[in-house]
């Protein structure tokens, strides 16, 4: 949907005040879910963990989603976001979730692209050898750790 012919109308640089809304708030968040997710939307019957950061959820009528969990940072640069961006256009469909403690998660629909997905985020690391999106942070894990200031 784009804004400004769809849902707003055209600008008119003549009439800048014309048809001008304000306060739009947030975009419904149903657009921002996967479509299996959209799919099954309450009628998830179990999950479980694979192993630390990968997670299973099936619905009622047997689709699967997987979700691959891998830390992220409180502050993140361009160029962060948009490798994050780029693996989730590569395997996710373009859609990925930031955690409330600031971890990112990853939603695919199968077991060959959640494998495809974690071999891709392994290969990536900093220069000095460290993951740069490291799994985990779920079940027997450690998690992010966000700190107060103040």
């Amino acid at each position: 949907m784009a804004l400004s012919t769809e849902r707003l109308g055209l600008y008119n640089p003549e009439k800048p005040m014309e048809n001008r809304l304000t306060d739009l708030g947030p975009r419904h968040f149903w657009q921002y879910f996967p479509p299996i997710i959209q799919n099954n939307y309450g009628k998830w019957d179990y999950h479980d963990i694979l192993e630390p950061g990968i997670l299973v959820h099936v619905a009622e009528g047997g689709d699967k989603v997987f979700t691959v969990r891998c830390g992220g940072c409180r502050f993140m640069t361009v160029e962060n976001v948009r490798e994050l961006c780029e693996i989730a256009d590569k395997h996710c469909d373009g859609f990925l979730r930031f955690t409330t403690r600031n971890n990112i998660e990853f939603m695919v629909d199968s077991q060959d692209k959640m494998e495809a997905l974690k071999k891709d985020l392994n290969s990536r690391k900093h220069v000095t050898g460290s993951y740069k999106f490291p799994i985990g942070g779920t079940g027997a894990g450690i998690t992010n750790i966000v700190h107060t200031q103040g």
